[in-house]
């Protein structure tokens, strides 16, 4: 009896088929190493996660194409305008000019004052109506990013780096700087 149980012990497959078989044996792969069904199922796997992330990638991509098509169309039609509204800036000057020309002058003038008057206000209303804006910065602080210092003056009236006076208009379309207001800009008194 002692030899059996020593078999049993030694071989347990003969005595109990349903007993795990020892690593190594026929019936199972060593560890590391798969069959060709686990290896092909393996590679299914990768093959299917690298497809959905490719199919996530492109949908991505498509999507931020579509929102900055979008965009630029926004863009497009926010500031199509910005072209011919700075063609249209010398004539505003040129009225602006022209009424200042003719203030104070006698009453011959006095029509051709109040036609050229009219003619500007209805060109700044229709500039209005297309969100373009007039910057007049007098007696405010210097702003880079809306003036053109186009000199610097002393004068203890004022706070250093001030507007004291505007030698030409600027104007923005939709908060978009088209044209910088030229100006002139105060500093201590040294």
């Amino acid at each position: 009896m002692a030899e059996q149980e020593q078999e049993q012990k030694v071989n347990p497959d003969e005595t109990n088929p349903q007993a795990p078989a020892p690593e190594g044996s026929a019936g199972e792969a060593f560890e590391g190493e798969l069959t060709p069904e686990q290896a092909l199922l393996v590679r299914l796997e990768e093959e299917a996660a690298a497809a959905r992330d490719a199919a996530l990638r492109a949908a991505a991509d498509a999507q931020n194409v579509k929102r900055r098509a979008e965009q630029d169309v926004e863009k497009a039609r926010k500031f199509a305008l910005e072209q011919f509204a700075r063609e249209l800036l010398p004539v505003v000057d040129s009225l602006e000019r022209a009424l200042e020309a003719t203030a104070g002058h006698d009453a011959a003038v006095k029509p051709i004052a109040e036609g050229v008057e009219l003619t500007l206000k209805s060109l700044l209303d229709a500039l209005r109506k297309f969100n373009i804006a007039t910057v007049d910065p007098q007696g405010e602080p210097f702003d880079p990013n809306l003036h053109q210092a186009m000199s610097m003056v002393e004068n203890a009236a004022v706070e250093p780096n001030s507007v004291i006076a505007v030698m030409q208009k600027g104007y923005t379309l939709n908060g978009r700087l088209l044209r910088p207001a030229m100006v002139m800009v105060s500093k201590a008194a040294s």
